[in-house]
């Protein structure tokens, strides 16, 4: 009764079906719609790209219903490390809090960069995003947001409703003023890019043009893009805890993924009506910025930077709280030691939040021998957030096969399959990257199991930290051999 009693209570001051959509959408759209147009157009052509949010968007869609399914089914589990752990053991739920740690911090270097380039936009000196004066640019406000959030500076719900409205209005400006503009006989011109490929392999395409390859070549070298705008997706799960009815929940998730993926469809595609695709690939970051010039001269691409910037500092500001707060709480669950998650007088993670200062600094550093800065870093920042939801994803699979619910242990599977395959297929070298920054992890992680008296590694685990140490060493081996380069 005291349980009916308390679910009753939940639902009569929960939020209802049209906030929930609102927050799924405001959790997956951040920056990275800005510069989707550009990246897309190097890679794929419209029909490309059209297929491929078809299969990125069932694929989040799957991951998305498995995190909702995970809170309702196991709400004990506050953290998203925590799935993997209580499914596969605490060596996996460090695996996937150290890849969530890491992706935290790699996601403000991908800020940092696409500021830069914003602020190009009016000042053609910090172009293309990685010289020196953004760097040191991108070192002020990084240690700026550092020190505020020590000092217990943190997200207001303001401020955050403020950032969300920005993008909103911003993109729906874009959206609107695109779709006026668009032309079906430039969007159609080459719409599977055989046009271009023939005029690259007669070298008439231009210098530095490379073919698209086929349909499913599109559609790989488009996954990696497309995941980096999903990136807040995990936090769309919290959405069936705080539901008026939790029936409503998979069906807000539902609708707000469908809206984020129109939202996508039209940011990404409409340009391609606007200009030939081939000319928005030249373009520079963030190519929304140019192509709404070209629309709206005169103030269209002041607008969309003035919205860019508000935009972007909310995240770094987010992106900057997330990882201490993961590393505090696995601190707390001893998968690192308690140094990480010692509070200062303001109840900040101060020694969390100078590491993630540290490391923000030295990867923005080497920027400096990058060809693509930005797409380097949300390359990194990707993949690295793909471990936690894959593992996620898998922690679905298990408790449905367990539970001898076949459907949800389809969609667990579905997602971990995507998740798995996409991020092997798109981004493998950046996959041996990120093992190299497990690395240190995993002597903290140790450190942090002996510290509070538990056992370290249980059998299985010893082989999937072989395994880990081996990919960073063969990352070491293939820069150095110039196999790998970015």
């Amino acid at each position: 009764m005291a349980d009916s009693a308390a679910a009753a209570s939940q639902r009569e001051g929960g939020i209802g079906f049209f906030a929930l959509v609102g927050l799924v959408v405001s959790s997956c759209i951040g920056t990275g719609v800005f510069a989707l147009t550009g990246q897309l157009a190097q890679v794929a052509s419209p029909g490309g790209v059209l297929v491929s949010w078809l299969v990125v968007g069932v694929g989040f869609l799957m991951l998305a219903l498995s995190l909702n399914n995970l809170v309702v089914k196991k709400p004990e589990l506050s953290s998203i490390y925590a799935y993997a752990q209580d499914g596969f053991g605490p060596f996996a739920g460090f695996v996937s809090g150290w890849g969530y740690w890491l992706s935290a911090w790699l996601g403000n270097v991908a800020f940092a960069t696409i500021l830069a380039s914003t602020i190009g936009f009016f000042f053609p000196y910090f172009l293309p995003g990685n010289n020196i004066g953004s760097i040191l640019l991108g070192s002020l406000v990084n240690w700026v947001l550092v020190v505020l959030v020590i000092r217990g500076v943190e997200s207001a719900s303001f401020l955050n409703a403020l950032i969300m409205v920005v993008k909103v209005a911003a993109l729906a400006v874009f959206v609107l003023f695109c779709g006026v503009s668009f032309k079906a006989g430039v969007f159609t011109a080459d719409f599977w890019g055989n046009v271009h490929d023939a005029a690259v392999a007669a070298g008439t395409a231009g210098k530095g043009a490379a073919p698209l390859g086929d349909v499913a070549t599109q559609i790989k070298n488009c996954l990696i893009t497309m995941m980096w705008v999903f990136i807040g997706v995990e936090g769309a799960s919290v959405v069936t805890s705080r539901a008026r009815r939790r029936s409503e929940a998979g069906t807000a998730t539902v609708v707000g993924l469908l809206i984020v993926v129109a939202v996508y469809l039209g940011a990404s595609l409409l340009p391609y009506g606007v200009m030939p695709y081939q000319k928005v690939a030249k373009l520079s970051y963030p190519a929304m910025l140019y192509v709404f010039e070209k629309v709206a001269p005169g103030w269209g691409g002041a607008f969309i930077a003035i919205a860019m910037l508000v935009s972007g500092f909310g995240c770094w500001l987010s992106f900057t709280l997330l990882p201490a707060e993961v590393t505090q709480r696995m601190s707390e669950d001893h998968l690192l030691g308690s140094w990480w998650g010692r509070l200062n007088g303001h109840g900040a993670p101060r020694n969390s939040l100078v590491v993630v200062g540290v490391c923000t600094q030295l990867f923005m550093a080497s920027l400096l021998f990058t060809q693509d800065a930005y797409n380097f870093a949300l390359s990194m920042c990707t993949v690295s957030i793909a471990i936690t939801w894959a593992l996620a994803a898998a922690f679905q699979a298990k408790l449905s096969l367990e539970r001898h619910e076949a459907g949800q242990a389809v969609i667990g599977l579905v997602a971990t399959v995507f998740l798995v395959v996409g991020t092997v297929l798109s981004g493998w070298q950046y996959l041996l990257m990120c093992c190299l920054g497990y690395i240190p992890g995993l002597f903290f992680f140790v450190a942090g199991r002996r510290e509070a008296g538990k056992s370290v590694f249980a059998r299985q685990d010893v082989t999937v930290a072989i395994i880990i140490v081996a990919a960073a060493i063969a990352a070491v081996v293939l820069l150095a051999l110039g196999v790998m380069s970015f």
